[in-house]
């Protein structure tokens, strides 16, 4: 798949060979590949047998228990990415700087430098599809979004630097494929199951100091791990057969909103926990937001706020969206009900020991 020179290859990457090439797919890149997402993604592309390579900055030893070729270096540095597109035909464009809280031109420099980077390595490089993940925040106003499709528009103000920079990559996505790159944008909506080192971390180890935010009554939209990861496929297999669909973007979800706070609880009891009993108003919880935001500001630390405006308005909204473009155009349907995906997240929770088998 070509010499690396920028990146960083570990030793014994060669040993892996092409596998099924007849594949529509065919060699591919997942940028993140060692991240939660990205290692689904890698995981059900290595069972299709392909040959896959992850870009991310450190090595990950699951995947070199896959065999997954692993190349590292920063996203940010063009000549890095550039490498790791050779002799690619598919790249899943996945790693991103997460969060609601931190410098603005540290999301900048990842999500939308990083994504500025993998559209001018895959045109040098003449890759053939490139699938792009977003996010529904990207169109959130901070009101109630209660199933919206793909033609919801960006809001006039963002209030965090997170849905701002991945708005801006999106822009750049799309405009790439109006140029002739073929590529598709994602948007999977608050992806959790076994592995996640995100959400479902965050709300076990908040779990005794949670309170529920608003009404309670919210709707929101998740989506399983192992669901998402197939849409990606799903997305670049269709793009494959019909060129047509490039620049389209997806929501992408269980297509099964329930309350915010029931499933908080659900995940909650996963992991052994009882369910949030505490309340707050929504207009509290955001001046309590804009007070820790103007505190840590002046301060400047650096760990994110236990509670900002944004986060309370995501808590205090609704939040679903119409999947029935991905179900038409990409065959998508959510194969793990949410009910068997929270099981497989409790076995993985025992499992890992992060399950409390003695509720306080």
């Amino acid at each position: 798949m070509g010499k690396m020179r920028a990146g960083k290859r570990d030793e014994g990457a060669e040993r892996q060979r092409p596998e099924n090439k007849g594949n529509a797919l065919g060699a591919t890149l997942v940028t993140g590949g060692g991240g939660f997402l990205g290692g689904a993604i890698v995981r059900q592309l290595r069972g299709r047998r392909l040959r896959v390579r992850s870009f991310s900055r450190r090595r990950h030893a699951k995947l070199e228990d896959m065999e997954v070729e692993q190349v590292r270096g920063d996203i940010a540095d063009p000549d890095a990415i550039r490498e790791a597109c050779q002799g690619v035909e598919t790249v899943f464009h996945v790693a991103a700087r997460p969060g609601v809280w931190g410098p603005y031109e540290t999301y900048y420099r990842t999500n939308v430098t990083g994504t500025l980077n993998v559209i001018d390595a895959c045109k040098k490089e003449g890759v053939s599809r490139l699938i792009h993940t977003s996010s529904p925040s990207v169109i959130f106003n901070g009101g109630h979004m209660e199933g919206v499709n793909e033609s919801a528009p960006y809001p006039d103000a963002f209030h965090a630097p997170y849905p701002e920079t991945k708005a801006m990559a999106e822009k750049h996505v799309s405009r790439a494929a109006s140029e002739g790159l073929p590529s598709v944008i994602l948007r999977p909506h608050l992806i959790w199951g076994p592995e996640d080192n995100h959400l479902v971390p965050r709300i076990l180890a908040r779990g005794k100091r949670l309170a529920r935010i608003g009404t309670g009554d919210n709707l929101v939209d998740t989506v399983f791990i192992d669901n998402a990861a197939e849409a990606h496929l799903l997305a670049a297999d269709r793009l494959a057969e019909d060129p047509l669909i490039s620049g389209r973007i997806y929501f992408i979800s269980q297509g099964d909103p329930i309350p915010l706070w029931e499933m908080v609880d659900a995940i909650l009891a996963a992991g052994g926990q009882p369910p949030v009993r505490r309340k707050m108003s929504h207009k509290t919880a955001r001046r309590i937001g804009a007070l820790l935001e103007c505190v840590y500001t002046i301060f400047n630390i650096k760990s994110e706020p236990p509670m900002t405006r944004f986060i309370a308005d995501e808590l205090a909204t609704a939040h679903w969206f119409d999947i029935s473009s991905a179900r038409r155009d990409l065959g998508y349907e959510p194969r793990v009900a949410t009910a068997e995906g929270l099981r497989r997240l409790e076995a993985w929770l025992r499992q890992t020991g992060l399950h409390q088998t003695s509720p306080p």
